[in-house]
């Protein structure tokens, strides 16, 4: 039964408003169910029945709606004044006024002429529900082949705006368009009783009658091969006859139309920082130069005698690195998230309810993903956090990576910070749910940093990994801002990694396609975890002994997500209070 809209916000814990918060609380509510009404995944996820049939609408027309009413709630947000607001209402009226001014500034540039990078885009939308809808009744899968059945629709709304940026010159890079076709072209041709996207069919639980389960099976196979294969193929066929020939030859987001202006947001608005493209770019040079500095002491340690390239040759060469099949890598990152596991109490004060499972990253796009990812878990929903673990191509995949890697997607990572996120009932919804990548993704590389002190890294080997990792991140803010402001070749940008880091080749090659499509997401991590180490060093200085890592990390985390700045302040107060303790 679909919810009503006070019944859903009910649903989705919104706490009651103070006296002094009442308007911007009814402002909130209202704003809370319009980014529902638009974002069927999610409000279907957060248990509305009839948008777990839809998928998103991109088109023109809906945009130019959303821009309307995002201006109004910008103007009614802006109409309430902070003075009057408790605490916690300042915060909600300053993070609502970000919230939608960020929307509203995607929508300016119009964005939706580009939907789709190296690693993902619109096409990928039905795969990543397949592996994410929970499937417990008919009514279940009848909204699944409902999903299945609007894909033609979904697809000729996403062509059509890819088709505004080929018009309009606001395109992906050659050598990325060439890529998304060569995994498009591996879809629309795969066998469709094996396709992924009957799935969640085939988990249809054994309450449901045989009969019933066959039948469903069978209609969501007619809408594979009649609604999904037909889009798919187009989308091919669009690439390669429309897109291609009018694909930007510069790698820049600079090179865009208005692309200065462009990039200069994109860094902004990722990093949630007043930071320049080139303060960005010697940020990076000063942490590449401090971390080599420490690797080279590492490797000192390890007795290794030869020089950098050497000691990389022998990480890539040395079979006790690697695991020999898929579940052995599997096993090995289950056995080192127990390890974690058994050390969050003594760091943490309060542990999220929702678990995580260890997975392997989908044969269908694992080729071209990255090393790892975290999916989120819904508790409402009853679905535990996914630590995803690319096994393609074994010898790519090092042991003296695997902690870090588990300690970024799984716990302390992503895992801890999102599901204690999504369990934080004195935040609005909007807030738990807020993408803030500086915030989730420089919490996730502060986690690799914690497990040093938490006793996870085992040898030097599995410290210099650590510190590879942290590489990895340091040269992206050289090879984002290079790439997309400085003019640099793709040449230029892999020489910090491969004179830096023992990152393998296939994952240098990958994270560089994702760059290169994606300009500005890559420089949250670094740019987050330098604020989050700093606040903590503030935070020790000023309290003393009276600093305790527990009550410090519960604060960090369980007001949810949010821009550097409004943290720094959040923390700030917060040191006062403990001072005052």
């Amino acid at each position: 039964m679909r919810l009503a809209p006070l019944a859903l916000i009910l649903a989705l814990g919104a706490t009651p408003a103070l006296a002094d918060d009442a308007a911007l609380g009814k402002l909130i509510a209202d704003y809370e169910l319009y980014s529902l009404s638009q974002n069927p995944i999610e409000a279907g996820q957060q248990g509305d029945r009839a948008a777990l049939s839809r998928l998103p609408d991109n088109s023109p027309g809906a945009e130019a709606a959303r821009t309307t009413a995002l201006k109004d709630y910008a103007a009614r947000v802006a109409a309430i004044d902070p003075a009057g607001l408790s605490d916690e209402g300042r915060t909600n009226r300053e993070f609502l006024t970000w919230t939608v001014g960020r929307q509203l500034q995607s929508l300016a540039f119009d964005e939706a002429r580009m939907p789709f990078s190296s690693d993902g885009g619109f096409h990928w939308t039905l795969g990543y529900l397949a592996s994410s809808t929970p499937m417990r009744s008919v009514a279940d899968a009848r909204a699944w082949i409902d999903r299945l059945n609007a894909a033609p629709v979904y697809y000729a709304t996403e062509i059509a705006n890819a088709r505004r940026g080929a018009k309009s010159g606001f395109t992906q890079p050659r050598g990325t368009v060439e890529q998304v076709i060569a995994r498009a072209r591996e879809q629309a041709a795969a066998p469709v009783e094996s396709d992924p996207l009957l799935a969640p069919i085939d988990r249809l639980p054994a309450s449901v009658p045989l009969a019933d389960r066959q039948a469903l099976r069978a209609e969501a196979l007619a809408a594979v091969r009649d609604k999904v294969r037909p889009a798919q193929a187009q989308f091919v066929d669009f690439l390669q006859n429309e897109y291609l020939p009018k694909a930007r030859k510069s790698l820049a987001a600079r090179s865009l139309p208005d692309g200065a202006r462009y990039y200069a947001w994109l860094v902004s608005d990722h990093t949630t920082t007043q930071l320049t493209p080139d303060q960005i770019h010697q940020n990076g040079l000063a942490e590449v130069a401090r971390i080599r500095k420490e690797m080279d002491g590492v490797i000192a340690e390890t007795g290794f005698t030869g020089d950098f390239a050497a000691f990389q040759a022998h990480l890539r060469s040395d079979p006790q690195f690697y695991a020999t099949s898929r579940q052995a890598l599997l096993e090995k990152a289950s056995e080192i998230a127990k390890r974690i596991d058994d050390q969050l109490p003594a760091w943490f004060g309060t542990l999220p309810r929702l678990t995580y499972g260890v997975r392997p990253v989908p044969a269908d796009i694992e080729k071209t993903y990255t090393t790892g990812r975290y999916f989120p878990g819904n508790p409402k929903l009853g679905v535990a956090g996914g630590y995803m673990v690319n096994t393609y191509d074994l010898p790519q995949r090092p042991l003296y990576e695997l902690p870090a890697l588990t300690l970024h997607e799984a716990v302390p990572g992503h895992h801890l910070q999102i599901a204690l996120g999504q369990e934080a009932a004195d935040a609005p919804y909007f807030r738990r749910e807020a993408n803030v990548t500086a915030f989730t993704e420089g919490w996730g590389l502060y986690a690799e940093k914690l497990g040093g002190e938490m006793g996870i890294y085992r040898n030097a080997y599995e410290r210099f990994g650590r510190l590879s990792y942290e590489m990895w991140r340091a040269c992206r803010l050289v090879a984002d801002t290079g790439l997309h402001w400085k003019g640099w070749s793709l040449d230029q940008a892999r020489e910090c990694f491969t004179k830096n880091s023992a990152l393998s080749p296939l994952n240098i090659e990958v994270e560089l396609a994702r760059y290169v499509s994606w300009p500005g997401q890559a420089l949250a991590y670094k740019t987050g975890e330098m604020k989050i180490v700093a606040t903590r060093e503030n935070a020790k200085a000023r309290l003393g002994e009276k600093f305790d890592i527990r009550r410090f990390h519960d604060a960090m985390l369980l007001a949810g997500p949010m821009p550097l700045d409004m943290l720094e302040r959040r923390m700030d107060a917060w040191i006062a209070a403990e001072k005052a303790r």
